[in-house]
């Protein structure tokens, strides 16, 4: 049941992701901006061909690859069930999951992933929800990994 429960969460997740992406495309033209929130972000409509700060551009077929080996790893981890990852854990790792899946739809579908967040208040690169739902997934995976879940460390796993 609580795997249902996270794919609702990752498909919350996806949905957000592309509806507020197709919003952007519709109605802010291609590198324009509106103000959201004065001095703390603005929406844009940017393309980018590549990963985090626009690096590996145009190697699509990596990112499926990783995308696609990363998904064989969740199903097989979360049905064997052979690492000590805690239900938190499993959270996070079906955020980080669902960010991957709204970010590989675009480039699919695309050939690129459309960002739209624009902080103001730092120098920081354009980014969406589904590289949200990465960093904060991540983030606090690795968190709790460090200094939460104790059992992850052992030396003698099941």
């Amino acid at each position: 049941m609580m795997y249902l429960f996270m794919a609702l969460m990752a498909a919350v997740i996806v949905v957000l992701d592309q509806w507020s992406k197709f919003w952007v495309v519709e109605n802010i033209p291609l590198y324009g901006h509106i103000p959201a929130i004065e001095g703390l972000f603005n929406l844009s409509y940017v393309q980018n061909t590549g990963a985090a700060f626009s690096s590996f551009e145009g190697m699509r077929w990596l990112f499926a690859l990783i995308f696609l080996a990363f998904t064989v790893g969740i199903i097989w981890e979360f049905s064997k069930k052979r690492l000590p990852f805690t239900t938190f854990d499993r959270w996070c790792i079906a955020a980080i999951f669902a960010g991957g899946l709204g970010n590989m739809i675009d480039r699919v579908r695309l050939g690129y992933v459309v960002d739209m967040i624009n902080l103001e208040f730092m120098n920081f690169p354009v980014f969406n929800v589904a590289d949200c739902a990465i960093c904060v997934g991540c983030f606090a995976l690795m968190i709790h990994l460090l200094f939460f879940n104790r059992e992850f460390w052992k030396e003698d796993k099941k």
